[in-house]
């Protein structure tokens, strides 16, 4: 075997080394984007499959090999059923531009701390918030299902937003860089989730981790029932202990 691969490498042209590194950049974009979620678990299953698939092959298990031949007949179906959320995210990143605004993002950095006073002086008063906070993948489809605002990042704005009986309390807020740009936006529910009894009957727990399944988004949760603060970040929904774990979990996403 590694005779033959010498004689392909040595036979290999330009064109099948770049063909090779876009296939590598491919699955790494890949792997990157299921990190830390269920899917990666499910690529680790098929790649078991793969391997047994070759196994059998070489083992001349003809039984087993023609099983698993078979399977992987269905295989790119599986795999559009199985990572669906995934390769929607990963096209929509591709088509708004993963490395677009770092201007933005670094003034979105100055004006954090007035994002953590607006959530704790929500979460220490039980006012329930939900805020999307824009990453890579644009979230103009759902700033137009709300009521654009186009404000200054800052504590007050934010608060006034979510107070109680205001007319876009219910709704979610996005924000661009350092901007508020809408308040009341509709946020997508996921097909399906595993989310523990304390989420179970959250709708902007429900909705947090709808938008961060679809896209690169972190949105923080602010429960009125309990003040407990939670964070989404891809397809996965998860309670901070306190102030210092959501700043830290918000800026090493950020700085990725």
């Amino acid at each position: 075997m590694l005779a033959d691969m010498v004689r392909v490498l040595s036979h290999a042209k330009l064109l099948d080394v770049v063909d090779i590194l876009l296939v590598a950049f491919i699955l790494y974009s890949f792997f990157r984007l299921i990190r830390d979620t269920r899917a990666y678990q499910m690529a680790i299953g098929l790649g078991i499959v793969g391997l047994l698939f070759v196994l059998t092959r070489w083992g001349n298990l003809v039984t087993s090999h023609w099983l698993i031949k078979n399977f992987i007949t269905y295989l790119i179906i599986a795999i559009i059923v199985l990572f669906q959320g995934e390769i929607r995210r990963f096209l929509t990143g591709i088509g708004s531009g993963m490395l677009r605004r770092p201007l933005t993002l670094t003034s979105f950095h100055q004006k954090m701390p007035d994002l953590f006073l607006a959530v704790e002086y929500m979460a220490q008063r039980r006012i329930g918030a939900l805020i999307a906070l824009e990453k890579g993948i644009s979230l103009n489809s759902f700033i137009e299902t709300g009521t654009r605002v186009n404000a200054d990042l800052n504590k007050d704005m934010l608060v006034s937003l979510f107070f109680p009986n205001s007319p876009l309390h219910d709704g979610a807020v996005i924000i661009q860089g350092d901007r508020i740009v809408a308040a009341g936006c509709l946020l997508p529910l996921p097909a399906s989730h595993n989310l523990g009894p304390e989420f179970q009957t959250q709708t902007r727990h429900l909705a947090a981790l709808g938008l961060s399944q679809e896209t690169d988004a972190a949105v923080i949760v602010v429960s009125e029932q309990t003040g407990n603060v939670s964070l989404a970040i891809r397809g996965k929904i998860e309670k901070m202990a306190g102030q210092d774990e959501l700043k830290n979990r918000l800026l090493g996403y950020f700085k990725k």
